[in-house]
């Protein structure tokens, strides 16, 4: 094997190992998940070397060169749809992080399949979440050090929870994104696209109790990031955040594997909509470039449909007899 061919194998595995880190702290993939996304990306990565590409340079011909080969190797629907749907995130992760200027995906058409509801927490569920990290915060007789990490959470959860931010740009707040008087956020997303996204009270005064607390640690230095830490990037690494969260699900009786950064994200949209809000308001919110993305909300329209006709239509109080 020549030196050129091993060194791409290397940056394949890289990405394939960073994209696979992604979907563990952003939307809490489950190990058998990421175990199955890591198999069939590297049959995708050994496809395209034997065609003198990798996964930045592979085009869209090359893509459906895939799925032709599964399909003439006898896969069925739903196993060539799983390997697709895996490869296009990797494409999209790609494109989000700049690894690539477009994505070769976009265009390909995959075996039709019933789309999977996003895990949702419920209301009370998450004011149970908050509760839960909020406990303690002024409790002088607690360690510091532990009381400047509840103060973090909270006030990394109430954003979280407010805004609906990816948790990439959670993260990545700078420290002067959040003022006292500050009631709009501004950011930069996907593509580099920004956006303005409204602050709640819980969530600035949260922020304002973390900055406090942060200020007396002896260690606190200056830094340009909301949530500083000693990480390459300077800020709190989203894996750190991902797994204190489901520490804190533990706390509040919620199970592990239900809640994620994604997840609080999902709930944001969710509830919005559950509560009232337009699909388009939703969708800016999120920054979704296609409404199509954020249509996957549409069960809690559907249920609130429902509950509409069952509440509010004028024979729903009629006997079943009458009707």
């Amino acid at each position: 094997m020549t030196r050129a061919r091993m060194a791409v194998m290397a940056d394949d595995r890289k990405l394939a190992a960073a994209f696979l880190e992604m979907l563990a702290a952003e939307r809490g993939a489950a190990k058998n998940t990421l175990e199955s996304y890591a198999r069939d990306l590297a049959d995708y990565a050994a496809f395209l070397r034997a065609r003198g590409r990798d996964a930045l340079t592979a085009g869209t011909a090359d893509v459906r060169g895939y799925m032709a080969d599964l399909e003439a190797q006898g896969f069925k629907e739903t196993s060539a749809a799983r390997r697709l749907s895996a490869i296009r995130q990797l494409h999209r992760f790609l494109y989000a992080e700049n690894h690539r200027s477009d994505d070769p995906t976009t265009v390909i058409a995959g075996p039709r399949r019933g789309r999977p509801l996003p895990k949702v927490l419920s209301m009370a569920e998450v004011d149970r979440l908050l509760s839960a990290v909020a406990e303690g915060i002024e409790d002088g007789s607690r360690p510091f050090v532990d009381r400047c990490n509840a103060a973090r959470m909270a006030a990394l959860l109430e954003l979280l929870y407010a805004t609906g931010l990816r948790v990439s740009e959670l993260v990545a707040l700078s420290a002067n994104a959040i003022r006292p008087n500050t009631r709009m956020l501004v950011i930069k997303g996907k593509g580099g696209k920004e956006r303005l996204v409204p602050l709640t009270d819980a969530a600035k005064a949260a922020v304002a109790r973390w900055r406090e607390l942060l200020a007396k640690t002896t260690d606190s230095k200056p830094s340009p990031w909301l949530f500083p830490s000693d990480s390459a990037a300077g800020y709190l690494p989203r894996q750190v955040f991902a797994r204190d969260l489901k520490a804190v699900a533990g706390y509040a009786g919620i199970g592990a594997d239900r809640v994620s950064p994604h997840v609080l994200r999902h709930a944001f949209a969710s509830h919005l909509l559950q509560n009232g809000a337009d699909l388009r308001i939703v969708q800016q919110l999120l920054g979704h470039a296609d409404i199509a993305t954020t249509q996957i909300y549409t069960h809690v329209l559907d249920e609130r449909a429902k509950a509409m006709v069952r509440d509010l239509h004028p024979l729903t109080d009629e006997p079943e007899e009458k009707r």
